[in-house]
């Protein structure tokens, strides 16, 4: 998306000096003008106060999900070196011993079956994927230095086919599956060949997702429907955030998990310890680091909680996205965290801005809140980082300034040209970010919006209201409202004016 054409952005410049109350969409700002007298010298400008900004814009209370840092003091340095030389061999060669045996058991028990499955396992199958290969999934992290603990009741599969698992926050997550009596997961597909821990997940007979299917994302909710409905399949388990966070907040909960719109019972993941070492995020530790510095302590606490069943109502059975908004809820209130809007296409979009040479956190726009009000696809949002890196100063710390916006458009720094800035930077810090950005060009410059807002920009240009523009009206509204009495528009003319009449109409405009 790139800005309005130069004419119907010096259009809508003009209207911020005359006093027609015109007011772009959503409660953004007001935009007063009056309506133009026969000549464009008369024209007036009027400064107008703020109008409040759209609550629903407002920035999140946690404005990056996605980061995590470690600091050590000395102390826990000297802890951790003690640690790494007398405990850690130890953790490591217990760790491998059990780590081989459940790929021995996942084995056996996985021996002669397809890598995706049409029926469940039963008989021997599933006693020891839900017995032996449990048992051993607990020493396997009690071998790390894992102490758990476990609140609430798990549900029967009757009661709530599926289980969902917030804030996810690490790949020692998998806690969660061992504590809840092994049920099926969702995973990529490609964690089927890790080496290992593949087959240990095959065991579990999981919902595979593949990202080079199209359909992946239909034929996942398909079979977690088929899963739940059945009564013969093992619990789903799921993490609905979808991609880890460092659990300060809980970010959007994606719908695939609600549409069966059965029971489901939420599970609170809290690691309450003093240095936190699990956390893996997009801006963080490696997982070779995280597991490293999880095994040189003395022990890690995690707590594992079985909230009471959720039972959906009507309205939250026909509405997957409302009934993930109200598990969300309840979880949310159940660890005392607030929610944000945020996404996997978020993460995705830190590593475009990393890609582009901007600060990673430069890419967090609340995706899932924007996309949605503001009716965006996430290629359209890739396209307009893009733009908006070529715009951003560096020494802004990827953000715009009002040289660069004026350098952008064009136009030298003035009074309307501040007024119009002012309208993205919405938090009045001097620079535009780019949710700002976004948020801008949507809603000054949405296309569902552009043909009122060109038909207003011509209206103005058309001082003697005679349903054309020469180049004597386009000039000198365009030199009084923008204040600079040399301007050149010639050329500008010459491109709008197609047929060479000296005469631009409001069909040959558009």
């Amino acid at each position: 998306m790139e800005f309005y054409p130069n004419w119907c952005v010096a259009g809508v410049l003009a209207h911020f000096r005359i006093s027609l109350h015109l007011t772009l969409s959503c409660g953004f700002r007001a935009l007063h003008l009056s309506h133009p007298s026969s000549s464009a010298n008369k024209v007036q400008q009027q400064r107008v106060p703020p109008l409040p900004r759209q609550k629903s814009f407002i920035p999140p209370q946690i404005p990056n999900p996605f980061v995590h840092e470690i600091n050590l003091s000395p102390l826990t340095k000297l802890k951790m070196l003690l640690c790494g030389l007398f405990i850690l061999p130890l953790r490591i060669i217990l760790f491998m011993i059990v780590l081989l045996v459940s790929w021995l058991v996942a084995a056996i028990a996985t021996c002669c079956c397809p890598e995706r499955n049409e029926k469940p396992f039963n008989g021997w199958r599933r006693k020891v994927t839900q017995s032996l290969i449990s048992t051993l999934g607990r020493l396997l992290f009690f071998s790390m230095g894992f102490h758990v603990r476990v609140e609430g009741k798990p549900a029967s599969p009757a009661d709530a086919p599926i289980l969902l698992v917030a804030p996810h926050s690490s790949f020692f997550d998998a806690i969660a599956v061992i504590v809840s009596g092994m049920p099926s997961s969702v995973s990529r597909e490609e964690n089927i060949s890790v080496p290992l821990f593949g087959r240990i997940l095959r065991a579990l007979q999981p919902v595979l997702v593949s990202r080079a299917d199209p359909d992946s994302r239909k034929n996942t909710i398909d079979e977690i429907k088929k899963r739940a409905t059945s009564g013969d399949w093992p619990q789903v388990l799921i993490f609905p955030e979808g991609t880890c966070t460092n659990h300060t907040c809980l970010i959007s909960f994606k719908p695939g998990a609600f549409h069966p719109g059965v029971a489901v019972q939420p599970i609170l993941l809290k690691y309450p310890n003093t240095l936190d070492t699990v956390t893996w995020t997009w801006q963080g530790y490696t997982v070779e680091k995280l597991l490293l510095l999880t095994l040189c302590q003395i022990w890690t606490n995690v707590t594992v909680e079985f909230l009471p069943v959720y039972v959906p109502s009507e309205d939250e059975k026909k509405d997957p996205f409302l009934y993930a908004h109200n598990v969300r809820h309840t979880m949310a209130q159940a660890l005392g965290l607030p929610v944000t809007d945020h996404t996997y296409e978020d993460c995705r979009l830190m590593m475009t801005a990393g890609e582009l040479t901007l600060p990673m956190e430069t890419g967090l726009v609340e995706f899932t809140k924007i996309s949605k009000k503001l009716n965006l696809k996430w290629d359209n949002i890739r396209k307009q980082l893009e733009i908006f890196a070529s715009i951003a100063g560096s020494c802004k710390g990827g953000r715009i300034g009002i040289e660069e916006f004026a350098r952008h458009l064009k136009l030298p720094v003035s009074d309307v040209l501040q007024e119009l800035f002012s309208l993205f930077d919405r938090n009045k810090d001097g620079t535009i970010d780019f949710r700002e950005y976004v948020i801008g060009m949507a809603i000054l410059c949405n296309p569902a919006n552009t043909e009122e807002t060109i038909k207003m920009a011509f209206k103005l240009f058309d001082v003697d209201e005679d349903e054309s523009i020469t180049e004597v009206e386009f000039s000198s509204l365009l030199q009084s409202s923008l204040g600079v009495p040399d301007l050149d528009v010639s050329k500008l003319f010459r491109d709008m004016d197609a047929d060479n009449s000296g005469k631009i109409s409001y069909g040959s405009s558009t």
